[in-house]
């Protein structure tokens, strides 16, 4: 199991270097080895966790990879390189080549004829190798180096059309920004192994909950979040993921569903004997969470752009994950985020489909979709009601158990603050549908819709893929899987005691019905048209602006950056270049001119010297003359 899990790494990275090396020339060929290599990935990730499902005892292995002995009073430093495979592990992996081999096959059309192609397959297979080397890693050591080439990948990956500005700036603002949450979690994971000696995730696991500097661990577990709060885009490092929407649409997908996001999500999950041991810690991560949950959800009621509102709607389910976890549930979590992989990357490569027909990414400049693109467009609507938390889609079965934790930990605001985020979330996504695939074309600025036509097969069949994944997905946190199959989500992987799956109807019945609200708001402002939209634009315009500009964060940290960031920048480098630089200058100038008039006295004439050395003696013979007279006076 330890070498598959190897294997499993080692198929996309060699992938990569293939293509880089050798195979540019020939896209056909790129794709074909980043393709077979993926799902090289998927065969073994699923062979991994069904092995997991028969027997959930991880399996572990590790070799020395660098070891710094005993000196002084320095007690040393061993470094492992290990695989660690369990539950968590083997679904985040068949999570993360699943959705990565879709992606693939879709870019096969969505990317023809880019002068970019084979170096766009090479960077996927890199970013492909980079997640699951992080998902299999036995220590946070291992984890931080792939952590580290997640964000490369992504970096590379959203800057791809790197010649044109906006792709290139906001491959520079999600690199600059993670930094942050990077520089934290590196802190945190440098103060761990003071306090325990070891990086390992099972030696740790056994260790921390007998720490007893429940302060100090609290500390430690906040700078390790601040990894996940960067990577997952989390209030207030969320900045980043909406321009992200620059690289290619299918990179979005990948990003937002399994990827780089999820990444934040998974070390959550991986560290979470870290967090539980520090109850106030775990609260701080609902409630980031939960204000991220609401707060992006309500920007993305304003958005135009189609793939800016599913990044706002990504910003709200990461919230909703991190909500569950920080409310003691990994399951819960960690379910909502297998079952968001689904529908999220469905509605990304559906965005894409319909960007790819009509080059156009506004949704008021669509119209008539479903007419001329059905497939895209119903694919696209199951991804929405799954998203929406409608029953039986795979995200109702995830939300509500999301909804209950919050409300049987007690946390009845946080659920609260969930089920409003539910309304809105039905209601911004079906919004788009009315709009963009329903819109007659004599009220839309359709200009574009004409042009509409379906996607070819190898864009449409990852399509119908993840919409039967986003309608079944769900079923096996139901209790009809603890029924059918004597098992659940939950019992597969819950951190703790394991709870039978089962349906609360005082918290289903309560979201489905705002779920339903939001949809019948929806249809009845952009649907039906029974009140205009600019009118109530108009009627609310302060509150349209302020969600317009996005609650003015953007802004408040160009602010920062220009007149903080900057600034000081400035004074540091005067500093440097005149004082610090001054001084040493000024050093070195007196001692080159001081050199220079004492270089005179080395003429290498011999006249002068004789001068120099008769000039001398008469001075010593004045000055004993000088002191034999005065002797002689006295």
């Amino acid at each position: 199991m330890i070498t598959l899990a190897i294997l499993l790494t080692i198929a996309p990275i060699a992938a990569y270097v293939l293509i880089v090396a050798f195979a540019q020339r020939w896209k056909a060929l790129s794709a074909g080895i980043a393709i077979v290599a993926t799902g090289g990935s998927l065969v073994i990730s699923l062979y991994l966790l069904i092995a997991m499902i028969g027997n959930p005892t991880p399996v572990h292995d590790a070799m020395q990879w660098l070891r710094i002995p005993h000196i002084g009073g320095f007690r040393g430093l061993e470094i492992v390189a290990g695989v660690l495979v369990d539950p968590l592990s083997a679904l985040m992996a068949t999570i993360v080549s699943l959705v990565a081999f879709l992606v693939m096959v879709y870019s096969v059309g969505y990317m023809k004829g880019d002068e970019g192609f084979s170096r766009y397959f090479a960077y996927l297979s890199l970013f492909t190798f980079s997640m699951l080397g992080l998902v299999v890693s036995d220590n946070y050591f291992m984890t931080f180096v792939f952590w580290e080439l997640v964000g490369l990948s992504s970096y590379l990956l959203i800057g791809f059309w790197r010649l044109k500005d906006a792709p290139a700036e906001a491959s520079k603002k999600a690199f600059v920004t993670n930094r942050w949450g990077d520089f934290g979690f590196m802190v945190g994971i440098i103060l761990l192994f003071l306090t325990f000696g070891t990086f390992d995730y099972t030696a740790l696991a056994a260790m921390i909950p007998l720490y007893q500097h429940l302060g100090f661990l609290a500390l430690i577990a906040v700078l390790v979040f601040t990894g996940p709060m960067g990577k997952s885009a989390q209030f207030p490092f969320h900045v980043w993921l909406p321009d992200a929407m620059e690289g290619p649409t299918p990179v979005s997908a990948l990003i937002h569903a399994a990827t780089m996001v999820a990444a934040g999500v998974y070390l959550v999950a991986r560290a979470f004997v870290l967090f539980h041991a520090v109850p106030n810690v775990m609260e701080l991560i609902a409630w980031i969470g939960g204000f991220t949950a609401i707060f992006a959800a309500l920007i993305a009621l304003v958005q135009k752009d189609i793939k800016r509102i599913l990044a706002y709607s990504t910003l709200s389910q990461l919230g909703y994950m991190f909500l569950a976890l920080g409310s003691g549930s990994m399951s819960a979590g960690m379910f909502h985020l297998t079952t968001h992989a689904f529908f999220k990357a469905l509605l990304f490569l559906g965005a894409g489909s319909v960007i790819h027909a009509l080059e156009q990414q506004d949704i008021f400049k669509m119209c008539g979709l479903a007419k001329k693109m059905p497939i895209t467009t119903w694919t696209f609507v199951i991804g929405s009601l799954s998203l929406g938390g409608l029953f039986p889609l795979a995200g109702f079965w995830s939300k509500d158990e999301i909804l209950l934790t919050a409300l049987k930990n007690g946390q009845v605001a946080l659920y609260w603050i969930g089920v409003i985020t539910a309304f809105l979330t039905a209601f911004y996504m079906f919004r788009l549908i009315f709009t963009a695939f329903f819109g007659k074309e004599a009220e839309v600025h359709g200009e574009h819709a004409h042009h509409a036509h379906e996607s070819p097969a190898s864009m449409t069949a990852p399509l119908i893929v993840l919409a039967v994944l986003s309608v079944i997905g769900g079923l096996v946190g139901s209790p009809w899987w603890t029924q059918w199959f004597g098992g659940s989500f939950g019992t597969f992987i819950y951190f703790g005691e394991p709870e039978p799956a089962h349906i609360d109807l005082a918290v289903a019945i309560p979201a489905t019905i705002v779920a339903l609200l939001g949809i019948g708001l929806a249809w009845v402002i952009y649907g039906a048209k029974l009140i205009k939209h600019e009118w109530l634009a108009e009627r609310l315009r302060p509150l349209h602006t302020l969600l317009e500009h996005k609650f003015y964060v953007d802004e408040f940290y160009a602010f920062v950056f220009k007149w903080v960031m900057l600034l000081l920048g400035r004074i540091l480098d005067w500093i440097d270049h005149r004082v610090i630089d001054g001084a040493f200058d000024g050093l070195g100038s007196a001692t080159r001119a001081g050199g220079g008039k004492l270089r005179l006295i080395q003429s290498g004439k011999l006249q002068s010297y004789a001068l120099v050395i008769f000039g001398a003696v008469a001075l010593v013979v004045i000055l004993l003359s000088t002191n034999l007279i005065g002797g002689f006076v006295k």
